[in-house]
């Protein structure tokens, strides 16, 4: 019987469709996540403002996805790479989101739209981020620990 997690190639580390496709809309929703800093102009850093903060390094996220991309594709990388970047970037974003000890809380998210419309959208964003990143986080170990089996 197939199974679904299985690399669908004969190439082990090979992921699956699945994957790129968690960790593409990951992209994209970090990238939304980002513009929407730039939008409503908190907590924004280097390179829109001089000052150097964790947006700043944030940024450093998507060298990190061009790299497991192309790394991937030439089968070079795999769900290894994929479970610590999810991982670190799931856990990032909960810290730095939703923690006690949250640098940017959900109401410096929703607050600085005038329509609060917006700013829950934009709070939406970030929840659905959060899940898809933590659900490739989830998805690619499940591949790992295939591959290893």
């Amino acid at each position: 019987m197939d199974d679904p997690t299985r690399p669908t190639d004969a190439e082990p580390g090979t992921l699956t469709p699945r994957a790129y496709l968690l960790f593409a809309v990951a992209t994209l929703l970090g990238l939304a996540h980002h513009l929407d800093h730039v939008i409503r102009g908190n907590h924004v850093g280097w390179p829109i403002t001089p000052e150097v903060n964790p947006f700043t390094y944030s940024l450093a996220i998507y060298p990190l996805l061009v790299l497991g991309f192309t790394l991937s594709l030439t089968g070079r990388a795999g769900a290894r790479y994929w479970t610590v970047v999810m991982s670190l970037g799931a856990g990032m974003l909960v810290f730095f989101h939703l923690s006690p000890w949250a640098v940017e809380p959900p109401g410096d998210v929703v607050l600085p739209y005038a329509n609060p419309l917006f700013g829950y959208v934009a709070f939406a964003v970030l929840l659905a981020l959060i899940g898809v990143v933590g659900a490739g986080a989830l998805y690619s170990f499940r591949l790992w620990g295939r591959e290893l089996a």
